[in-house]
């Protein structure tokens, strides 16, 4: 794991400059204050910004931890109990330094079909998710995953920010270049053999009623075309770029198995045994801002038992991307940071 440990200065610098930025603009998620994110991030600590710009330019490593903030647990408040609910925004610090940590690595992205279309994601255990494949499921595991895995526009790193883990639940994780697969098997899976549907954060049944600011009809529109990803979706590969140090996308849980394809079959066996076998897990503190390159490994979680008592664990998530203008077709505007 790249690690970036803030100093006691660092600390400061960023405290005074998040301080600053809100003072002027109230919400970290305010349009003008997006906007100028990425000027702003280059406020940060030289020594914070030269070790990010070498993780995002180098890949020496499949995340990048953030370590040393420090988190006002009591203005934060209680652990939302749904991220659909009004509550005062007493998180608008720490979103701020996850964004600024963000816009060190790309710009932050949304999606029409998650959490309304909010920038920024709450990642708490929600009653009645208990044993779903979603991140407000607790009883059971979530299974290790590429984000989005079957978007073309999925990100390019995913940060989690740390508010509050009392039962230290482990972030499972394991990254591509430590696997061990043979010529064969790559060139197997970077050919257009697999089939990635949507997961359930994407469907109609976790709206939550609640679409932003976005018209009804491009709602309907987003939401129509998971539908389609989910009932025709396309063959695709799983490894893609460099032979010799891939990059990838996968889902398992939200894979097909083709009986029609015993050779696509048995190489995506060995790759998923391989991760099996490297899987490994990080503590997220509060305060910690953990990137995951969402191109060279996969993330998931181990299971633990919530209490639903305002204390359980919860973090702040965001999508990055390396490329605004690819999903130009998508957005309602050039500088608009939602995907429909």
């Amino acid at each position: 794991m790249f690690t970036i440990e803030l100093s006691e200065d660092d600390r400061r610098r960023i405290d005074d400059l998040v301080a600053e930025i809100l003072d002027g603009h109230g919400r970290p998620d305010a349009p003008e204050l997006l906007d100028r994110i990425t000027v702003w991030a280059q406020d940060m600590p030289r020594a914070v910004r030269t070790a990010a710009n070498h993780f995002r330019l180098h890949e020496p490593s499949g995340g990048c931890l953030f370590t040393g903030f420090r988190v006002d647990d009591d203005a934060i408040g209680d652990t939302p109990a749904h991220w659909g609910g009004a509550r005062a925004n007493g998180t608008a610090r720490e979103d701020l330094f996850l964004l600024l940590c963000a816009s060190l690595l790309g710009d932050p992205i949304a999606w029409a079909t998650q959490q309304g279309g909010r920038l920024l994601h709450d990642v708490m255990p929600i009653k009645g998710h208990e044993s779903e494949q979603i991140n407000s499921s607790t009883s059971a595991p979530l299974w290790w995953h590429t984000e989005d895995a079957f978007h073309p526009c999925r990100a390019h790193y995913v940060g989690l920010l740390c508010l509050r883990n009392p039962d230290a639940v482990e972030t499972t994780y394991a990254v591509f270049d430590d696997l061990d697969l043979d010529e064969e098997t790559v060139r197997t899976l970077m050919e257009p053999r697999y089939v990635i549907r949507p997961d359930e954060s994407h469907l109609p049944k976790n709206r939550g009623g609640q679409d932003g600011d976005a018209p009804r009809e491009l709602m309907e529109r987003s939401f129509s075309w998971v539908a389609e990803m989910n009932s025709n979706p396309p063959l695709i590969p799983v490894l893609f770029g460099d032979p010799k140090a891939p990059y990838g996308r996968l889902d398992p849980y939200f894979m097909d198995r083709r009986d029609d394809d015993p050779e696509a079959m048995a190489a995506f066996d060995r790759f998923v045994k391989e991760i099996d076998d490297k899987l490994t897990s990080v503590v997220l503190k509060p305060g910690d801002a953990l990137f995951i390159d969402n191109y060279k490994s996969v993330h998931g979680r181990k299971p633990y038992a919530a209490r639903y008592d305002g204390r359980d664990r919860w973090l702040r998530r965001v999508n990055v991307t390396r490329d605004l203008r690819s999903s130009r077709a998508t957005r309602v505007a050039a500088g608009a940071r939602v995907i429909h």
